[in-house]
């Protein structure tokens, strides 16, 4: 069955599910019901979440406060963020397992470090004279500078779901966060915050179907190399928009032509250049 594109509709207007059979229907009523509830805002531009990968991280480091801030600037729709957990518990936005990447000279892992020793290094001056001093910010950090602003794209890299959605639910930023996790972390979300908006990943396309059976998500993520028009018609049949990791500049015609839901990008300053300037598309 064929599924236009809901571009442009409200959240709850753009998800006019149509079923397959009184089978399917019974399968993913649950969903069907979630999905019109569906807490979103709509889209900026072009009718097409746009998220910022580690934050706008051209000429300015990436995880970082000024990143997330330069994306609000611009009117994305979600920051995506990498959390991880310090030796004494806290949490950080580095997307690598080590900071060796960031400072020229250093090494370690960020579980091994603590939150003082972390907070110490300067990750800015390697990327220009103009952001010497930038620090790794904490998960709080964030929160606090992104709410009520843009939303929240959450990578789960090493930390534990119970203690951050406390600390979302804290804020009253349920709503506000979407959440890429999958296994025992997606049941943990839904156990520790009902109201949390979950995005697991079926990796490739033979186990979207299972996934969207047995765990009926609110929001599917993917990978351009994992998706294709087939993958976006099966979770809109399923009433789950999806968002997909783009991979290039040249992805965002048929993302688009696709229905895609959501673009998770390096370069949103040009993908809303494009989203806008290719409506309905």
């Amino acid at each position: 069955m064929k599924i236009a594109s809901h571009r442009g509709l409200s959240p709850a207007s753009r998800f006019g599910c149509r079923w397959l059979s009184p089978i399917v229907v019974l399968f993913f009523a649950v969903s069907a019901v979630v999905v019109a509830e569906l807490p979103l805002k709509q889209p900026k531009h072009g009718g097409v979440y746009i998220v910022a990968h580690r934050g706008v991280h051209e000429n300015i480091p990436e995880n970082t406060l000024p990143a997330y801030q330069r994306a609000i600037e611009l009117g994305c729709d979600f920051v995506e963020i990498d959390v991880r957990t310090t030796k004494d518990g806290k949490f950080v936005s580095v997307h690598n397992s080590t900071i060796d990447a960031y400072v020229p000279g250093k090494t370690g892992r960020v579980k091994d470090m603590t939150l003082e020793e972390l907070r110490a290094l300067d990750i800015g001056a390697r990327v220009g004279e103009k952001w010497v001093g930038t620090r790794i910010p904490t998960f709080e950090e964030i929160l606090d500078l992104c709410k009520g602003k843009i939303g929240i794209y959450l990578d789960l890299k090493d930390a534990p779901v119970p203690e951050l959605a406390a600390l979302v639910k804290a804020r009253g930023m349920q709503h506000e966060i979407i959440w890429y996790v999958n296994g025992k972390h997606l049941d943990d979300l839904r156990a520790s915050c009902a109201e949390c908006i979950e995005m697991p990943d079926p990796g490739p396309e033979k186990n979207l179907e299972k996934l969207l059976l047995e765990k009926k998500p609110r929001l599917v993520a993917s990978v351009w190399n994992h998706a294709s028009k087939s993958f976006v018609e099966a979770c809109h049949t399923a009433c789950a928009p999806v968002i997909i990791d783009e991979d290039g500049t040249e992805c965002w015609k048929d993302l688009l032509a696709w229905g895609t839901d959501g673009i998770q990008t390096d370069y949103p300053e040009a993908l809303i250049d494009y989203v806008v300037a290719h409506p309905g598309k």
